[in-house]
């Protein structure tokens, strides 16, 4: 069932808030997006699932093969959002210390001073993830899920918002390690770029072809207006029906025999997070379940582990989430 006709829902991208605030959600995320897409060019889908995850306060993991444009995407929504910006590139030789900072002696004053490493930014753009260990993928633990970090048995608190936009390749390419499960239960959404279409890739040549497409980029906002555009959204309202819809998605990942490992509680916030973000982007200032079921496959597909015996006649966690979305009840409208 669709709730679109339930409710006046203005267009996605339109600038008026749902309270008709000029600061709005919506407008903030409007100027991002089309500033976003004038360089991600075919990928409305991509772009606007990375928007949800920024008004969520969430992680992002872009997973693709090479050269489909991953870092492009992370850099782009970096450079829009007008924060500040550092990029990680992820070797097997980069050390923990490489990305939380270390503590260096100052002779002079006679005292430990701490050197903050490339995590104390806004969004932190980490290219190609699995090609460093597993010890160094582990140190993003705490600042993805805590937007902390320790050194030395000091605690550091890390700006707000955070955001951690990481890209990997297929983990059967030379060279890459998978992502530990704890680690990628932290991103709230995987996204895959996937090859542009001919038309697409047509307008890459000719706009792209003969200059950085980043150069003319300028910020269209900045961390002021995305905080409160970010508290507004965490603000919309989710019914216990629509929660407990939720609810019903994530516990059948449990008990599904093709899955051995569900969803974790973890999950079920993030998606309800990511589902106020997309009413916000709309405009409304409740979730319906439409929402939820838009954000199912990305949110919860990278956590799933799949059985032995489903992995052998190679159903994906696509495929059991499609099934779990026709066989879980959907609320009825009067509950929404």
């Amino acid at each position: 069932m669709s709730y679109g006709s339930l409710v006046s829902i203005p267009s996605p991208w339109d600038a008026r808030s749902a309270d008709g605030g000029a600061d709005g959600v919506a407008a903030t995320l409007g100027r991002i997006r089309e500033a976003v897409e004038r360089v991600v060019e075919g990928k409305d889908d991509v772009v606007r699932t990375a928007l949800v995850v920024l008004l969520a306060e969430g992680h992002l993991l872009v997973e693709d093969v090479p050269g489909v444009g991953k870092t492009m995407l992370a850099k782009t929504l970096a450079r829009a959002t007008g924060v500040s910006v550092r990029r990680v590139q992820f070797t097997p030789d980069l050390l923990p210390s490489d990305l939380t900072g270390v503590s260096i002696y100052d002779a002079e004053a006679r005292r430990f001073d701490f050197k903050p490493g490339p995590v104390f930014a806004h969004v932190v753009v980490g290219d190609e993830i699995n090609r460093a260990s597993p010890k160094t993928q582990s140190a993003l633990l705490e600042c993805m899920g805590e937007r902390t970090v320790t050194v030395d048995g000091t605690t550091h608190t890390l700006a707000r918002p955070f955001m951690v936009v990481a890209t990997q390749n297929p983990a059967e390419m030379e060279g890459t390690y998978p992502l530990p499960e704890a680690q990628r239960d932290r991103f709230m959404a995987r996204v895959s770029m996937g090859y542009p279409s001919p038309a697409s890739e047509m307008a890459m040549l000719a706009n792209h072809g003969a200059r950085d497409p980043l150069s003319d980029l300028e910020p269209v906002s900045e961390p002021g207006e995305l905080r409160r555009a970010i508290a507004a959204a965490a603000s919309v309202h989710a019914s216990p029906a629509v929660q407990q819809y939720l609810l019903d998605l994530v516990t059948a990942t449990r008990s599904h025999p093709a899955i051995s490992l569900g969803a974790s509680p973890r999950a079920s916030l993030h998606l309800l997070r990511a589902a106020r973000a997309v009413a916000a982007i709309e405009g409304r200032g409740h979730v319906l379940p439409d929402d939820v079921q838009g954000l199912v496959v990305p949110v919860l597909a990278h956590r799933l582990v799949l059985s032995s015996e489903a992995a052998a006649v190679r159903r994906t966690p696509e495929d059991v989430l499609a099934e779990l979305l026709q066989r879980v009840p959907v609320p009825s409208a009067s509950r929404v």
